[in-house]
């Protein structure tokens, strides 16, 4: 199917819910959790995973949910995730990904890392304009997701969702619970540029970060650093020493 075949798929309301749903999660998603999510009866969700496979938008497999193995353990379940490939419509036809790509292999081979970042840099102060540096996490999340960067929340073992402050002070008390919430860090699992970053990894990463440096604001209560993990943006978000006590 062409892209703009495929992209088209996703203007029924009740599929498009079910795509979003399963790119948000970051993770396999079962036809149960997908219909629940999205509202609908599990015949209607496959009904539309499966169309969404076929087209390439999101690629399926199985596995046992219940966590179990061997016998009574029940049989698979299909699972999705979000397809790698990507998927675009330009009208009339360009080519920027073309012309972005010969410019950071001229600017690697002379060395311009750093003339690239400042102007990176210069690029995210305008686009937050006059504003404050960015205020917390949260309005940090608002940011980056208005840019595409799929962002979410993580506590710093990785546990998605992490740092729910009612659980949190319940079990350890409110000094407890504060440093929960301290410890919770912004992790995106788009990147922008990600078909150039991966021909010019340490130029374009090195890129995106100062763009978000610049974008959140120095010192202000939150910082970007970089810290690569397959598969996501090599940049995490997370508070600023210089909010600490």
């Amino acid at each position: 199917m062409k892209d703009i075949d495929v992209i088209a798929l996703l203007q029924e309301p009740v599929r498009r819910r079910l795509y979003e749903y399963v790119v948000a999660q970051g993770r396999e998603v079962g036809r149960n959790e997908a219909a629940e999510a999205a509202g609908v009866a599990r015949t209607l969700a496959a009904h539309h995973l499966d169309r969404l496979t076929e087209a390439g938008l999101l690629e399926s497999g199985s596995r046992r949910l219940t966590g179990r193995s061997g016998p009574g353990a029940g049989r698979p379940a299909k699972v999705y995730t979000r397809a790698r490939v990507e998927r675009s419509v330009s009208l009339p036809a360009r080519d920027y990904r073309t012309a972005a790509e010969l410019l950071a292999e001229v600017a690697e081979q002379a060395g311009l890392d750093a003339g690239l970042c400042a102007a990176a840099r210069r690029r995210g102060e305008a686009l937050r304009g006059a504003a404050a540096p960015c205020g917390g996490l949260e309005e940090a999340m608002e940011m980056l997701a208005a840019r595409g960067y799929e962002p979410h929340l993580e506590d710093a073992e990785g546990a998605e969702g992490a740092g729910d402050a009612g659980d949190s002070e319940g079990a350890q008390g409110p000094e407890g619970a504060a440093a929960g919430a301290s410890a919770r860090v912004v992790r995106m699992r788009n990147c922008p540029f990600h078909a150039v970053a991966e021909r010019f990894p340490p130029l374009v990463c090195g890129m995106n970060l100062a763009l978000l440096e610049g974008l959140l604001g120095a010192d202000g209560p939150v910082r970007a650093r970089m810290d690569a993990r397959p598969g996501e943006c090599c940049v995490v978000v997370e508070p600023s020493k210089n909010n600490e006590d």
